[in-house]
């Protein structure tokens, strides 16, 4: 769910993918009022005056509430699949597989916890057409960490009865540090992914 892109001086721009500009800044503007306050209480009058611009100006790029939702939790969900499909393909094996989706995936969800906050907090407020669009990016990224652990299983390095609630156990885990994650807090997003990988590891009994 890498929402920026890295500017010439190597700073990073949240949303670079977002385009024109004010449709980026509408969409920043509507992921930190969904955070707040939530999606329905919101108002579109709410999120144009964050972003500095007239309600009107809002309709130009997003014809609906509903539609910048949707393209919040679209761009998030496919880095989470780009993320754990990254991982689930790479080299090594299926304990450092784990480990690195792990890793990816906990890291992003602090560091971005606001926007992550929105993209897995608030499905249910999506329309019915929107909403089967990302519960299926959901059953990918679940396949992805599904496929890893049973490739573990497969070699012999990890002892899972149950992969498909084990799975599901490891997802929700990596999710709910958008809940709770503080950029005051005493660990920084890469010592949180590296105590969740450690900590998943122990949870599918990874073998020596």
């Amino acid at each position: 769910m890498g929402t920026a892109e890295e500017t010439p001086d190597g700073r990073e721009t949240p949303w670079g993918e977002v385009t024109p500009d004010a449709a980026r800044r509408l969409l920043v503007a509507a992921v930190e009022a969904f955070a707040e306050r939530g999606y329905h209480a919101t108002t579109t009058r709410d999120i144009a005056g964050r972003a500095g611009m007239s309600p009107a100006a809002l309709y130009i790029h997003y014809k609906t509430k509903e539609e910048l939702l949707h393209r919040i939790s679209r761009i998030g969900h496919d880095k989470a699949l780009e993320i754990l499909k990254e991982a689930a393909d790479g080299p090594g094996t299926a304990a450092e597989r784990l480990a690195a989706a792990v890793r990816s995936f906990v890291r992003w969800h602090a560091a971005r916890h606001t926007t992550a906050r929105v993209v897995q907090y608030e499905l249910d407020a999506l329309g019915p057409e929107h909403r089967a669009e990302i519960v299926a990016l959901r059953r990918r990224t679940d396949a992805a960490v599904r496929r890893i652990i049973s490739d573990g299983v497969a070699a012999g390095e990890f002892d899972v009865p149950d992969v498909p609630g084990t799975t599901l156990a490891v997802l929700s885990l990596c999710i709910d540090v958008a809940r709770w994650f503080n950029t005051q807090g005493s660990r920084t997003p890469d010592e949180v992914g590296a105590l969740y990988a450690d900590l998943v590891l122990r949870m599918v009994t990874a073998r020596s």
